[in-house]
């Protein structure tokens, strides 16, 4: 194994990665050492280099959608193998002491750490994680396919289960989450309606093509109430518009971690038991769940592969929306 590595660093918010070489990370109990096989690229990591997430590792290696093969394991780690295939979610360990952690909700614990923010991440080719917090992938996925389901996918999840079982669901930004999502709720037998940024036919034929029954701009209001609406878009104008699409006792998810302010909006539209929630993070039982229904649903992920070292590319074409899916940075 060699002993220095390539890795995209970030050292200023608001500057672009920096190509540099550093030393292979080693385990320390109860870590494992991985690989990189793949890494997706989260919007998440797009807030973190425009300095919209507050007080990140600086410097740090981002990244949280990363699937690695086991090198080497640290003291205490028995539940994985040298050459095992793993993923490693954003959620990267919890204090396990705090009040939430003790409720169950370690999603919400109050000393977390996080992939690729404040522990460094997957932009690399090696990187180190707390076993406790990595999942066994399904098989039938590809390194480069599996990448999104680490955060698209399992954030995806946990804002579609917050959002309830109606019928009729609305996915407001038609990016990497939205276009995994729509593929569970079609197949459990939902009705999707996808809200794109305005003009963005793109999208829409997209989001038809893979089971949509209604795909429109966001300033659209839909052919039907809906029972839910999801906002991966991080646009807080979007909430006022979402509300008045769902249903009396319908409920409005804001599935990402930083999102535009919020303009005030007659009570008129939240009445009715109306709701409006956000999604912090996730928890190891929703990758599990999540990751079991991949395994027996097909999703197709949508993917567009960059270098490593393209990983500003890969980052300012996700900004601009130039295309379709996710972007995924190969070591």
């Amino acid at each position: 194994m060699a002993h220095n590595m390539r890795a995209m660093v970030l050292e200023r918010p608001g500057e672009p990665l920096k190509p540099q070489r550093r030393p292979v990370p080693e385990p320390g109990p109860g870590q494992i050492l991985l690989r990189v096989k793949a890494c997706g690229v989260c919007r998440t990591d797009l807030h973190l280099v425009d300095g919209e997430l507050p007080r990140p590792k600086l410097p740090v290696i981002p990244g949280h959608e990363v699937v690695g093969e086991v090198v080497a394991s640290g003291k205490g780690v028995e539940a994985f193998r040298a050459g095992q295939r793993v993923g490693v979610p954003w959620l990267g360990r919890t204090c396990g002491r705090c009040r939430f952690c003790r409720m169950n909700r370690e999603n919400l614990c109050d000393h977390p750490g996080f992939t690729g923010y404040t522990l460094d991440g997957g932009y690399a080719e090696y990187t180190v994680a707390d076993a406790r917090y990595c999942f066994p992938l399904p098989d039938n996925y590809d390194d480069v396919h599996a990448a999104p389901l680490l955060c698209a996918g399992l954030i995806g999840y946990r804002s579609y289960s917050l959002a309830g079982e109606g019928g009729n669901l609305g996915l407001y930004g038609f990016g990497a989450a939205a276009h995994i999502i729509a593929q569970v709720a079609i197949g459990q037998g939902r009705k999707v309606y996808a809200f794109t940024r305005p003009g963005d036919t793109g999208a829409q034929a997209f989001a038809r093509r893979l089971g949509a029954v209604w795909a429109g701009d966001s300033d659209v209001p839909p052919p039907e109430e809906l029972d839910a609406a999801i906002l991966y878009a991080p646009v807080g104008a979007l909430v006022p518009q979402a509300l008045r699409s769902v249903r009396k006792g319908g409920r409005v998810i804001c599935a990402g971690i930083h999102m535009s302010d919020i303009p005030a909006f007659p009570y008129e539209i939240l009445w009715g038991e109306r709701s409006v929630c956000s999604v912090a993070n996730l928890t190891r039982q929703d990758g599990e769940a999540f990751l079991a229904i991949a395994a027996e649903t097909p999703i197709h992920t949508d993917v567009h592969v960059y270098p490593l070292e393209a990983a500003n590319q890969a980052l300012d074409d996700l900004r601009r929306g130039r295309f379709q899916g996710a972007a995924v940075l190969v070591p």
